[in-house]
């Protein structure tokens, strides 16, 4: 690598941040980490009728909740600041008027119903109307007017748009370190506009003309810009810039069908699209930290999606991605989101935090319901609970037996309760109530020597033992929860269960 590498992520604040885009800032954390580069953030604002109140800060906390903040962006370390587009607006017509003058572009003056016009009447001979070579010294532009007649228009107010004056009869080979190599005919190219009359430029001017004045080394993006990228090398040309190496990253597909992952499929697969919550006026859609995803398994599925490092590891930190990552190994073809795939990669990361972490992040759910715990007790409960929990979220199902008797009984396990239950159990509560060392261990042992004394049979006790306590057959170890409840406890539920059943 000969200069420098600067990546950059530049999102457009229009809504909230999907997360095809976080995977995309993700690409680009890993490949500056790795060579020893920098990762920044620019806010491209140019349309301002599309800007959303709240979205720039929403990306900003995305990226610091996953833990890839960038090194420069909005009011940290700007080095090449400003880094929002909006506040860079007046350097933009400086390089219109250079692609002008050295004759890359010109002014076009066409009204939007001549364009609709032109349209029409393409449609209603079956052909599509393309602004290009074939046309533009036909059209309302400066191509055919003489230099006054364009300056006296301008100057009169008359709206205009600066339009890129795309070469004729070149093929432009081109490279993408994902892609390999790519050509492009200049013929079938439309003149895009680079500038309109209100100031603001569009998307490919200030986009080239910023990645050059940040230095950025290497443009990694969507598949979806692969289209501009070679009216991007032709600008870069134009300028007589050295262009940045180009690497376009595959689409994330549906789990379900062909096409891109939307919103829409979330919503009807019940999972989120966003990394964080996000509310408007439509309503609220869920985030992956409001659904109690772990950021490190968040991170980790999306570096497999489109990517892998050539074995048949599953789980990275984020430093070993670092180590490991390499674009010549992200794929070409677009990558399946799968939902089902994503959760058990959080309950990969959930078995990794300790129990004090877990009953921590438990504990909140716990006062909601009124109910307080002893810290020791509720880290014991987790310990016991977590092996089969994928979010932190399902602790409550997996364990409110703890903390609450049962007011009903599962019907299938009650078949299990027979007409000489009610006396067995009666017998269990006396050799309970003589227990005084009342842990897991001790009460397992006493209860285990009576059953063999008296030749009672494991089926006839410990189901509808555990059908008392908890009112299903499910939970941790039998003995476990016996020493958690307390002894008092336990013989109240088994009478309770004697009554009821």
């Amino acid at each position: 690598m000969s200069k420098a590498v600067r990546v950059r992520f530049a999102p457009s604040p229009t809504g909230p941040l999907h997360i095809g885009g976080v995977r995309t800032a993700l690409f680009n954390y890993l490949f500056a980490k790795k060579n020893n580069g920098v990762f920044y953030l620019r806010i491209e604002d140019t349309d301002q009728n599309r800007f959303v109140p709240g979205a720039e800060q929403y990306i900003f906390e995305a990226l610091e909740w996953l833990g890839i903040a960038p090194s420069e962006t909005v009011g940290k370390n700007e080095k090449f600041g400003p880094y929002r587009q909006s506040e860079r607006k007046e350097l933009y017509k400086q390089y219109a008027d250079k692609l002008i003058n050295s004759g890359w572009a010109y002014y076009a003056f066409d009204t939007a119903e001549a364009l609709d016009f032109h349209r029409k009447q393409h449609e209603e001979q079956g052909k599509t109307f393309i602004y290009n070579w074939h046309n533009r010294e036909k059209l309302d532009t400066s191509l055919v007017l003489s230099k006054e007649e364009t300056d006296n228009r301008i100057a009169a107010g008359e709206a205009y748009v600066v339009r890129f004056k795309t070469p004729v009869n070149e093929t432009l080979h081109l490279h993408d370190i994902i892609r390999g190599d790519i050509s492009f005919e200049t013929n079938l190219l439309d003149d895009k506009v680079l500038f309109k009359s209100d100031g603001m430029p569009t998307y490919h001017l200030a986009n080239i003309v910023d990645d050059h004045l940040m230095e950025t080394s290497h443009v990694i993006r969507g598949e979806e810009w692969l289209p501009s990228m070679p009216l991007h090398s032709l600008l870069y040309k134009a300028f007589n810039w050295e262009a940045p190496e180009f690497a376009h990253l595959p689409l994330i597909l549906k789990p379900i069908g062909n096409g891109k992952l939307s919103k829409r499929d979330g919503d009807k697969l019940g999972f989120p699209v966003f990394p964080l919550e996000w509310k408007s006026e439509e309503g609220v859609s869920s985030g992956y930290r409001e659904n109690g995803f772990f950021p490190e398994a968040v991170i980790n599925f999306l570096a497999l999606l489109g990517w892998n490092d050539g074995t048949d590891q599953e789980l990275f930190s984020l430093e070993e991605l670092v180590e490991k990552f390499d674009l010549n190994r992200v794929h070409k073809a677009g990558a399946k989101f799968d939902p089902d795939k994503n959760k058990w990669f959080n309950h990969q990361y959930l078995q990794k935090q300790s129990d004090e972490s877990l009953a921590k992040a438990y504990a909140p759910l716990l006062t909601e319901k009124g109910i307080t715990v002893e810290n020791g007790k509720l880290v014991r409960i987790v310990s016991l609970i977590k092996e089969r929990a994928n979010f932190v979220s399902e602790f409550w199902e997996m364990s409110n037996f703890f903390f609450e008797a049962p007011t009903s009984y599962d019907e299938k396990a009650a078949k299990n309760w027979k007409e000489d239950t009610p006396r067995t159990m009666q017998e269990l509560i006396s050799v309970l109530e003589n227990i005084s060392d009342f842990t897991s261990v001790n009460i397992e042992t006493v209860v285990k020597d009576w059953m063999t004394q008296n030749e009672i049979g494991m089926g006839k006790v410990m189901q509808p033992f555990r059908l008392s306590l908890v009112g299903a057959l499910k939970g941790p170890h039998l003995f476990d929860i016996v020493e958690l409840i307390g002894k008092e406890e336990t013989i109240k539920r088994l009478q309770k269960a004697i009554v009821s059943l």
